[in-house]
């Protein structure tokens, strides 16, 4: 195994913001002035520890300027709230749009971090009374309190995750709908191994998405392109990853180098069919 140490500091100049939005996105800096495809999602759009993303890649395969708006821990409600990159998505030929977690989003139960959407801020009343026994100021990611909830009840948190999928779908039909359908979805599905008690909660990613959520979706975007992925310590992908030696245990929840060129090629020939067809 090896990784470029010295090259940890190569990628802390690297986030920038557009216009007035507040959150921090890849970076270099993109030019707007001529056509451009958007890409918008959390750390694996973002490409953390990675010198080339598959947004990248994909700008050197379509020819075409891509502008990368990841943000790590990114969740929808990081994007749908922020006005400056919701009119930057707007203004693009096509947004590839990736199919983030139904756990970072403010819904009837609780209240996330407008940006960093894993941070979870507060419970609303309905889920208090839900789960009178629990002590919610014990959370400060969403992860954390949905896997205490699951292991708390099971049965009980079956009405937290039907709110959780029903605000999904909601959010992201509205959010398509904003970018007038010049949506291609990117579903990068990967597994994290189970949560406690063997639950869902710190399981499959994207968290408490499943196919007939995606489904629902597919008659108001241009295309679906799923890609199965691996992290890079599941893959033995670290090798090429700009850190240092304490981002090790991060990187290996990533996905690295190689991972990131399989989706570039998985998703090169479904935006070039979505693209001729718009």
């Amino acid at each position: 195994m090896s990784y470029e140490q010295t090259g940890a500091m190569a990628l802390l100049d690297e986030p920038c913001r557009y216009g007035t939005s507040k959150l921090l996105v890849r970076g270099p800096r993109r030019d707007l002035d001529s056509p451009y495809l958007a890409f918008m999602g959390g750390t694996e759009v973002y490409g953390r520890y990675v010198k080339q993303p598959f947004a990248a890649q994909l700008e050197e395969t379509l020819g075409q300027t891509c502008v990368n708006l990841g943000s790590v821990n990114a969740g929808l409600d990081s994007f749908v709230q922020d006005e400056a990159l919701m009119s930057l998505a707007r203004d693009a030929e096509m947004t590839v749009l990736q199919v983030l977690g139904a756990q970072n989003l403010s819904n009837r139960l609780y209240r996330v971090h407008p940006r960093r959407n894993d941070r979870f801020l507060q419970a609303s009343e309905t889920l208090s009374k839900l789960y009178s026994e629990v002590d919610f100021t014990d959370y400060h990611f969403n992860k954390h309190l949905l896997t205490g909830l699951e292991a708390c009840s099971a049965e009980r948190f079956e009405a937290v995750r039907a709110e959780l999928q029903t605000a999904w779908v909601k959010r992201m039909s509205s959010m398509i709908e904003t970018l007038e359908g010049r949506v291609v979805l990117l579903w990068l599905r990967y597994d994290l191994g189970q949560g406690v008690d063997g639950g869902v909660a710190l399981g499959q990613e994207p968290a408490l998405v499943d196919r007939p959520m995606v489904d629902a979706l597919r008659s108001m975007v241009k295309d679906v392109i799923e890609v199965p992925v691996q992290t890079a310590g599941g893959a033995d992908d670290i090798d090429g990853m700009v850190l240092g030696q304490m981002d090790l245990p991060t990187a290996g929840h990533m996905i690295g180098p190689m991972e990131h060129m399989r989706i570039a090629n998985a998703a090169s020939d479904g935006l070039r069919r979505a693209l001729a067809a718009d």
